[in-house]
């Protein structure tokens, strides 16, 4: 009797594998289409509403200029300058908008080939990737932004200079913020993914606390681009938050690894 696997799999597969090479070529090129024209459509839409969006993306620069009795407005240095943004902003949210159509358009092409305990497995591992990554992105922008650009404001006030703040430039500026604190927030989706393959343990991730409590500061230092404590202990708190959850997690794909593994052992005697 064969042992199960992480998953505890079924014998049968899914009726979708046995398509042809040519049929999955075919099928490929469909949802690429699918993909790509709602990503098409979700520009449009994206540019659209684009000017409100960068104006609410602003918001936390006006409130720091305004707090700091400065003008509160974002210039722009080039003709093109401002249009530039917006449909580079609308582009993004383009992306945004048709993302969940796209996800589905992949779940269609890859779901056929999977078995339906696995289905439910990449749906959850979908679902929470999103979700926390999401999670990432509203924590960057009503807590850490406001706190950093208070801090730089306040840095460059002062004597005979004063800020003129582009446009372009802030929008850059927030975006690596907010996607890497983004990227930051999928750490229990990392812990899941290497414990599933064996290499890290939640015994690992306890013992080596300390090492983790150091490159959390590092990437503190280097996502939020200012040397304040108080901006980089807001940063690291969840990040340490996440970490031991990262540990549960890991100690739940271990445990339930070991569960099959007793499962296995018992169908073979």
């Amino acid at each position: 009797m064969a042992t199960p696997s992480l998953l505890n799999r079924p014998e049968e597969s899914e009726d979708g594998g046995k398509m042809s090479f040519f049929e999955h070529l075919t099928e490929l090129r469909t949802r690429l289409i699918h993909a790509a024209g709602a990503i098409v459509a979700g520009t449009f839409i994206g540019v659209y509403v684009a000017k409100h969006i960068l104006e609410f993306v602003a918001r936390p620069m006006v409130n720091a200029l305004r707090a700091a009795n400065l003008q509160d407005k974002l210039i722009f240095t080039h003709p093109a300058g401002y249009l530039y943004q917006v449909i580079t902003l609308g582009l993004y949210l383009g992306i945004v908008i048709a993302s969940p159509y796209v996800l589905y358009q992949v779940w269609l092409f890859v779901a056929p080939g999977l078995y339906r305990n696995e289905r439910k497995a990449v749906a959850g591992f979908v679902i929470s990737s999103v979700g926390l990554f999401l999670c990432g992105i509203v924590f960057a922008y009503y807590v850490i932004l406001p706190y950093l650009l208070k801090f730089l404001v306040n840095f460059q006030t002062g004597g005979p200079f004063t800020p003129l703040i582009s446009v372009n430039e802030y929008f850059d500026l927030v975006l690596n913020v907010l996607l890497g604190v983004g990227i930051v927030f999928e750490l229990p989706v990392l812990a899941f993914l290497l414990s599933l393959f064996g290499i890290v343990t939640p015994q690992f991730l306890w013992k080596n606390f300390r090492y983790a409590i150091l490159i959390i500061a590092i990437l503190a230092a280097v996502i939020t681009p200012t040397p304040d404590a108080i901006t980089m202990l807001v940063f690291m708190a969840p990040m340490v938050v996440l970490y031991f959850v990262s540990i549960g997690v890991s100690a739940a794909v271990v445990r339930r690894k070991r569960r099959a593994e007793s499962i296995g052992r018992k169908g073979v005697s």
